[in-house]
């Protein structure tokens, strides 16, 4: 059933409240920088005729050094949800993350190619760009994707340079001619160029030395960068009603759940936060993510509501 434009928008603007929160970090003055930029990453992937995702952030700590779990899940359940319903799309991601990704997108349903690129690769990302660039691929998505900071290296929040398992995929980012979108919940990820100089600096911890400078030209800034692809997931839900069947089937909290299980048993993912090998996402368990996934089905399908 289509929904009139008020109605949309109304619904939006729901998600984005609730996927689009500080949640400890000191974010709330991004994501107010950032306010109405979510409808409008919506609004223009909802005419995607082809999407390129990049993801994986590695962590260097703990035991068992290895990707996050925010990010791959995220990203594939989203890159599966528009493979089902048509859209082609892939997701680059360089050797460090890409068995969590690849895991993630066999958890997630599949259909969805992996660009693999070495960490000193450079002649790999030339080689995604042009395979993108010749699918016809419309948007690009980084999704908690490490962006190059002021000094050219990537940083985790602690400020530790994690470039050594990093490649430069920011250039495969600003490589096309793409719509590009940035989903973060930092300040140092791919896409948070666009907020307005020094504004990370003065709001976040380590931000002066942290913010990425890898601008898009619409930027989610998520509790959690999980959420924001789960946010745009109900936003496609409101704004096509003929993908809406599908995107119901991929944004569920189970499935959210059985991909960041196989995420961390499979491939040996951790948690960013407590650096533990567990099926939580930057320190939340499955009854924080579960409960943020049913609200955003409330909003997106209230007729299935309880």
């Amino acid at each position: 059933m289509s929904l009139k434009r008020s109605e949309r928008t109304d619904r939006i603007a729901a998600i984005e409240a609730l996927v689009c929160r500080d949640l400890g970090r000191k974010t709330q003055e991004l994501i107010e920088a950032s306010r109405g930029d979510f409808a409008a990453a919506a609004g223009s992937l909802a005419g995607a005729s082809g999407v390129g995702l990049i993801t994986g952030f590695f962590v260097p700590r703990g035991d068992a050094p290895a990707a996050e779990t925010d990010g791959p899940v995220g990203t594939a359940l989203l890159a599966a949800a528009l493979a089902a319903f048509g859209v082609p799309a892939r997701i680059a991601v360089d050797t460090p993350c890409v068995d969590a990704v690849r895991v993630a997108i066999d958890a997630a349903g599949g259909g969805v190619g992996v660009d693999e690129v070495g960490v000193d690769d450079r002649a790999g990302i030339e080689r995604v760009a042009r395979a993108w660039t010749q699918a016809g691929i419309s948007h690009a998505i980084a999704i908690e994707r490490c962006g190059r900071s002021v000094d050219g290296r990537p940083r985790n929040m602690r400020g530790v340079d994690v470039s050594p398992w990093t490649a430069p995929l920011d250039d495969l980012f600003l490589a096309g001619h793409w719509v590009r979108l940035g989903v973060g919940d930092g300040g140092n990820e791919i896409g948070m160029g666009k907020l307005p100089a020094g504004l990370i600096g003065r709001t976040v911890p380590n931000g002066a030395l942290i913010a990425s400078t890898t601008a898009c030209d619409h930027l989610v800034v998520a509790g959690v960068s999980n959420w924001g692809a789960y946010g745009l997931m109900a936003a496609l839900a409101v704004l096509r009603a003929d993908w809406s069947p599908i995107l119901a089937r991929f944004l569920s909290a189970e499935r959210d759940l059985a991909v960041t299980r196989a995420v961390v048993d499979k491939a040996g993912a951790i948690d960013g936060v407590s650096a533990r090998r567990e099926a939580t996402v930057d320190g939340f368990g499955p009854e924080i993510h579960g409960a943020l996934i049913d609200g955003l089905r409330r909003i997106a399908w209230p007729e299935a509501a309880d």
